[in-house]
């Protein structure tokens, strides 16, 4: 979608500067280059080599790879808060998602600093959002100290489809947005951003109505393909690239006040090729900010 013609009317509502700086976070995959699980200790590697960036970190499923059970600990040895998730979209991996939550989460609400149910199953119609509603709500049933939400694409924070969470009391939201699937040019990538959080959050908010000051409202993905990975139209991958939508429009987030987590912390090279929605073969491997063994692409130091 292009959304250059919505630009100057939604960015004039933007402070430059938030007195609220937004938080850093990054999405973590739960599988080591070999496409092996990772135990404790490789959470541990990891944490170590982003330490310097963040303490923050996100993930997708509480059960799979026993993600848990195995970051947890290691969060607490290195001093980092995990975001887990839930995938609701099938009876089963709710189900076993919500058991390792229970058998996890209990004690260790210092470390979970929240749980999300769903990652884009609005925009995939894996669930409706009524259903989707009600996942949500059993999770914050059973532990009601820490925050719960959902995360899904901007446009259905945007075009109302997930209007039933909003008016059902929930009020964590992450909204994922990229640019780069959108075909847009490096030039045009920040500006398109700000556009789709922009229109997520105001939503949301006009939504929520009242209890739009609860309203908890960040960034749950957004990233740019490095080099080695795939052009998307007029969206061409590259280091250099990345490191300039990084730098205007991941640090430009932050300092209007909005939490992000960019996907991803390291390359997924274990990742087979995909089809993108133009019908061409995807190398989704290169998105991370470390390569696949740790080291740092581009500098991360948002400016002041």
């Amino acid at each position: 979608m292009r959304v250059t013609h919505l630009l100057p009317a939604l960015l004039a509502a933007i402070p430059a500067v938030s007195a609220s700086r937004g938080n850093l976070g990054l999405a973590l995959g739960n599988k080591n280059a070999d496409q092996s699980c990772k135990a404790t200790s490789d959470y541990e590697a990891d944490f170590d080599a982003l330490k310097g960036v963040t303490t923050l970190v996100r993930t997708y499923s509480a059960s799979d790879c026993n993600t848990a059970q195995n970051i947890v600990p290691a969060a607490k040895a290195k001093g980092f808060k995990v975001v887990l998730g839930v995938w609701p979209d099938y009876d089963q991996s709710f189900d076993q998602d919500f058991n390792a939550l229970k058998q996890y989460v209990p004690g260790n609400e210092d470390v979970v600093t929240a749980i999300t149910v769903g990652s884009e199953v609005l925009y995939r119609k894996g669930l409706t959002a009524q259903k989707l509603l009600s996942r949500i709500q059993q999770v914050q049933q059973q532990f009601p100290t820490v925050t719960v939400g959902t995360v899904d694409s901007w446009n259905k924070f945007a075009d109302g489809t997930a209007d039933p969470i909003i008016q059902g009391g929930v009020t964590y939201f992450l909204a994922n947005g990229f640019a780069y699937w959108q075909d847009q040019e490096i030039g045009n990538a920040s500006a398109t951003y700000f556009a789709d959080m922009s229109q997520a959050k105001r939503h949301i908010e006009q939504i929520a109505g009242a209890n739009a000051n609860k309203i908890r409202f960040g960034n749950g993905e957004t990233g740019w393909p490095t080099d080695g990975g795939s052009d998307y139209g007029a969206a061409k991958a590259g280091t250099k690239n990345a490191e300039k939508f990084y730098q205007s429009g991941v640090c430009g987030m932050l300092a209007w006040g909005i939490d992000v987590f960019y996907f991803e912390a390291f390359d997924e090279s274990w990742k087979p090729d995909s089809t993108g929605d133009n019908g061409q073969a995807m190398d989704e491997k290169h998105w991370g900010l470390f390569t696949a063994d740790r080291q740092p692409k581009f500098n991360m130091t948002c400016p002041n």
